[in-house]
C-alpha cells in the first residue's frame, strides 16, 4: 500500500485555503447576509466583521448510496410491536423542523440548525464593496515623484556583477582577440612562408642562420598569440539602469456636503453615513486617493476630516460657493494632466433660487470637462427642487460621467452607493 504524507509548512493557517473556497462557493448566500447586515447596522459600525448563517439544506453535499433494490422483508431485532407485513402509520407530529424556529413545539421529529460562521473585518468589507470601483479611472501621462520604474538604459563599462551582460561581454572579448591577434597572425604567416621558402632552397644556397632566426620568430609569435587573454576587464559590459517616469493612476475625491439650515439633523446624519461608506470604500481599494472635504452653507470652506463629520456650523444655502471652491483647489493643487478628479456631493436640494443656474454653468463649462465622475445624492423624501432640475441638464451633457440619485431614508444609502459606484464594463 502507498501512503502520501503532506509535509507542506502550512500548519499555522491550515484552513485558510479551504476557507476561501468555502466563501467563493457560497458567495451568493454570504453576500445576501452582508447586505442585510449593512442595512441593519450603522455605517460607523462597519469596522467589525459579521456573523453569517446559511441554511443547512443549502450546504448539503450530494452523495451516492446503494439503493435497497428489489423486495425485502425486514424485522428489526428487539422489535416488540410489529411483525412482517404490518404497515407503519406515518407520525402526525410537527417535528422535523429546520432549526429556524418554524412550526410549533413537538415531541417527535428532529431538525438541523443553520450553519453559522463569522466573517473577519477584511472579508466583510470585501463583500460590502464587491463589484464597485471608481468610474473612468485613467492612467495619466505625467507622474508623481513616487511612481518611477527602473529600466535598462544601454550598457556601461562599470557596474555590479549582478548586472553583467554575458552576451555583450563575450562579444567584446571576441572582437578584442581578433583585433589583437590580426597583426601577429599576419607576421606569423609571413615568417612561416619565409621559413618554407628558405627550406625549399638548394642545400648549398640555404642559410642555416636564417632558418634558426625564423624558427625563433615563429615561436615568439605563437607565444604572443597564446598570450592574448580570453577575456579582459576591458571587455566587461554591464546593464545600466535609469529611473523612468511611469503613468500614474492617482486620484482625488472631493467630498462636498451641504450643512445649511434646511438640512435637518437626520439629513446630515444620512449624508455623513454616505461619506463614511465612501471613505471606507476608497481606503480599502485604492492606495493613492486623496480626500478633500468641503462644507458649505452660504460660504464654502475646505475643512479637516474631523471638522467635516462633527462640526455644527450652519447657515443659508449657496451651493455655487462649494463648486467654485472645488474648481479653485483643482487649479491650485491638482493638475488635470496628473490627477483623476472625482466629486461626491450630498445635499437636500434646497438652494438660493438664482444660484442653481450658476451651479449648472459652473459644472458644464468648468468642472465637468476636468472631472472623471460626479456623483450627486439628494437627501429628501419630498419632490425634487430647483438644484435637481438644473442638474438634469448636466446629465444630458455628460450622461456617462454625471450621476444623481435620491435618498429618502437611511436604508437607501447602501443601494444608492452601489448604483453610483458599480463596476462599468468599459471605461472611457
Amino acid at each position: 500500500m502507498t501512503y502520501f504524507i503532506d509535509r507542506r509548512p502550512n500548519a499555522k493557517h491550515k484552513s485558510a485555503v479551504n476557507r476561501q473556497r468555502f466563501l467563493e462557493r457560497y458567495r451568493k448566500h454570504i453576500k445576501r447576509s452582508v447586505e442585510e447586515a449593512v442595512n441593519r447596522r450603522s455605517i460607523t459600525d462597519m469596522e467589525r466583521g459579521e456573523k453569517v448563517s446559511i441554511p443547512a439544506k443549502d450546504i448539503s453535499e450530494p452523495v451516492f448510496q446503494h439503493g435497497p433494490g428489489g423486495a425485502r422483508n425486514i424485522v428489526s431485532p428487539g422489535n416488540k410491536e410489529f411483525v412482517a407485513g404490518d404497515k407503519i402509520r406515518r407520525p402526525s407530529g410537527q417535528g422535523g423542523g429546520s432549526g429556524a424556529g418554524e412550526g410549533g413545539a413537538s415531541n417527535q421529529g428532529e431538525g438541523v440548525d443553520e450553519f453559522a460562521f463569522t466573517l473577519s473585518r477584511e472579508e466583510f468589507l470585501e463583500f460590502v464593496f464587491d463589484g464597485l470601483e471608481l468610474p473612468h479611472l485613467q492612467r495619466k501621462p505625467l507622474k508623481s515623484l513616487e511612481e518611477v520604474k527602473m529600466v535598462r538604459a544601454g550598457l556601461s563599462r562599470d557596474g555590479v556583477p549582478s548586472r553583467i551582460s554575458i552576451t555583450r561581454s563575450m562579444r567584446e572579448a571576441y572582437a578584442r582577440r581578433i583585433a589583437m591577434r590580426a597583426p601577429i597572425k599576419r607576421a606569423l604567416r609571413e615568417a612561416i612562408d619565409a621559413l618554407e621558402a628558405e627550406e625549399r632552397k638548394d642545400p648549398v644556397l640555404r642559410n642555416p642562420a636564417r632558418i634558426v632566426e625564423l624558427k625563433a620568430e615563429i615561436e615568439r609569435l605563437e607565444k604572443r598569440i597564446a598570450g592574448v587573454p580570453f577575456i579582459d576587464t576591458y571587455d566587461l559590459r554591464y546593464h545600466q539602469l535609469s529611473a523612468q517616469p511611469q503613468p500614474s493612476n492617482q486620484a482625488v475625491m472631493f467630498c462636498v456636503m451641504d450643512v445649511s439650515g434646511s438640512m435637518t439633523q437626520n439629513h446630515k446624519d444620512i449624508a455623513k453615513r454616505f461619506f463614511l461608506l465612501l471613505y471606507l470604500f476608497l481606503e480599502k481599494h485604492y492606495e493613492k486617493v486623496e480626500l478633500v472635504f468641503v462644507r458649505h452653507h452660504t460660504a464654502a470652506r475646505e475643512v479637516s476630516e474631523e471638522e467635516f463629520f462633527y462640526s455644527r456650523e450652519t447657515g443659508g444655502t449657496i451651493v455655487s460657493s462649494a463648486l467654485s471652491l472645488v474648481n479653485k483647489i483643482i487649479e491650485k493643487r491638482y493638475p488635470v494632466g496628473q490627477w483623476n478628479l472625482y466629486v461626491a456631493q450630498a445635499s437636500d436640494g434646497d438652494n438660493w433660487d438664482d444660484d442653481s443656474n450658476i451651479c449648472r454653468d459652473l459644472l458644464v463649462k468648468q468642472l465637468m470637462p476636468q472631472l472623471q465622475y460626479y456623483a450627486y445624492v439628494e437627501i429628501t423624501p419630498h419632490d425634487h427642487q430647483s438644484l435637481w432640475h438644473e442638474y438634469e441638464s448636466v446629465v444630458k451633457e455628460f450622461p456617462e460621467r454625471f450621476a444623481m440619485r435620491q435618498i429618502v431614508e437611511a436604508g437607501d444609502i447602501y443601494p444608492v452607493f452601489r448604483e453610483l459606484f458599480k463596476r462599468r464594463l468599459s471605461q472611457s
